[in-house]
């Protein structure tokens, strides 16, 4: 029996690379996508080149609801890769609240939701802004994480702050 692991953001450019080499990996694969920076699309590209394609759960991980009711249908998932976030570093300067809002509280309900579904893995996209402007290069999994310079940055490194706490 192979092992499900959700993606949220699997539709976009990264999250859906990934979900090749999940299926290619013997993976089922489970994509929750709210669509707002990518296209279901790509999922067929997924299936032409795998023979596959991943299941696709139409949720946006901010509404609790509706995230729990897709956790739900997938409690034998064993894990999740959390691509999903607001990704502009320019936008995020003219809208920090809406990166904010959109990237720590959607990492938020997926934590909470792993926890209520005893799903045991994440796997956080994060980003080098993390490191902030380091000063030495080159930056390391061991290189310390400084104040970023942006809030699409500092939602990074509050994630990775929150899912080291949790």
């Amino acid at each position: 029996m192979s092992k499900k692991i959700i993606v949220t953001g699997g539709a976009g450019y990264i999250g859906s690379h990934t979900c090749v080499a999940l299926i290619e990996s013997g993976f089922d694969v489970v994509v929750f996508d709210n669509l707002s920076n990518s296209n279901v699309g790509s999922l067929d590209g997924v299936a032409r080149i795998t023979g596959t394609r991943p299941e696709f759960v139409h949720v946006d991980c901010t509404n609790i609801d509706a995230l729990r009711s897709a956790f739900a249908a997938h409690r034998d998932a064993v894990g999740v890769i959390h691509f999903a976030a607001l990704k502009a570093v320019g936008e995020s300067v003219e809208k920090p609240l809406l990166y904010y809002r959109n990237n720590l509280g959607g990492l938020i309900n997926v934590l909470d939701l792993m926890r209520e579904f005893d799903v045991p893995n994440i796997v956080f996209s994060s980003s080098a802004t993390v490191y902030g402007v380091p000063d030495n290069l080159p930056v390391t999994e061991e290189t310390p994480l400084q104040p970023a310079t942006s809030p699409y940055g500092q939602t990074k490194v509050m994630g990775e702050n929150i899912i080291r706490d949790t």
